[in-house]
C-alpha cells in the first residue's frame, strides 16, 4: 500500500501577518521563501535542503519597515502548525532524532522529539551571551531563539540545541544550526515499516 501523501497547504492571517505555507514533507529539498526576512529565507533553505522538505513561503506584513518581531515569531508559528498538520496522526514516525552539523570552528548539536509536549532548549558552549553574536540583515541570534520557540510550541516539539564555540558572525553561527535542524526532523518524520501504531506507549501524541 502506498503511502499517503503527507502534504499541506495553510493560510494564517492576523493584524500584523499574512503567511503561508505549502509543506510537503516526502520530497527533495525545494524551496521557494520570500517571508520578506531575507536572512532568515537562506537559513529556511538550508533547512529544507538538508530535510528535504519541499517548502514555500510568501508574507505580508505592515510591519517590516518597523521592525520583523510579529513576522519572524508568526512564521514559527504557522511552519510548526504545517508540520503539525502534515504529520497528521503521527503513526509509523521515528519521533525523535538526533543530529549535527558543524561550520569552521562552531558545531550545532541537536536533539529533538515530536512528543506533543513543547520545549525549546539553546545551550551556547562557552556561555557567551545571545547579544555577543553579531545581527546581520536585522535578524539576531535571539531573532532565531524567538523563531524556534514559537516551531516548537505550534508542532508539540522538544528540540534541544548546544552551539558549540559559537562565532561572533551569526551566519557561520546559524547555518549549521538549521542544516542539523533539518537533518533530525527528517529522520524524526520518517515512517519506520516496523511500527504500524503511534510512537507512543500511550497511544496518542497530542
Amino acid at each position: 500500500m502506498r503511502q499517503k501523501m503527507r502534504k499541506v497547504d495553510i493560510l494564517r492571517k492576523s493584524k500584523e501577518t499574512e503567511i503561508r505555507v505549502i509543506l510537503n514533507l516526502d520530497g527533495t529539498g525545494r524551496a521557494r521563501l520570500n517571508s520578506g526576512i531575507g536572512f532568515l529565507d537562506h537559513m529556511l533553505e538550508l533547512f529544507a535542503f538538508w530535510g528535504r522538505f519541499d517548502l514555500t513561503i510568501t508574507t505580508k506584513s505592515a510591519d517590516f519597515k518597523v521592525d520583523i518581531h510579529h513576522a519572524n515569531e508568526d512564521l514559527g508559528i504557522v511552519l510548526g502548525s504545517a508540520f503539525k498538520q502534515a504529520l497528521g496522526e503521527k503513526r509509523g514516525i521515528k519521533r525523535n532524532a538526533f543530529a549535527a552539523f558543524p561550520m569552521e570552528k562552531t558545531t550545532a548539536i541537536i536533539v529533538l522529539d515530536i512528543s506533543g509536549r513543547p520545549s525549546f532548549f539553546l545551550e551556547l558552549e562557552d556561555k557567551k551571551n545571545l547579544t555577543q553574536v553579531n545581527a546581520e540583515a536585522g535578524y539576531s541570534l535571539n531573532s532565531a531563539e524567538h523563531f524556534l520557540e514559537a516551531f516548537c510550541k505550534a508542532l508539540g516539539l522538544n528540540l534541544n540545541i548546544i552551539l558549540k564555540s559559537p562565532s561572533p558572525d551569526i551566519h557561520t553561527t546559524l547555518e549549521p544550526l538549521f542544516k542539523a535542524l533539518g537533518k533530525a526532523l527528517s529522520e524524526a518524520v520518517e515512517i519506520d515499516p516496523r511500527r504500524k501504531g503511534v510512537p507512543s506507549t500511550k497511544g496518542i501524541i497530542d
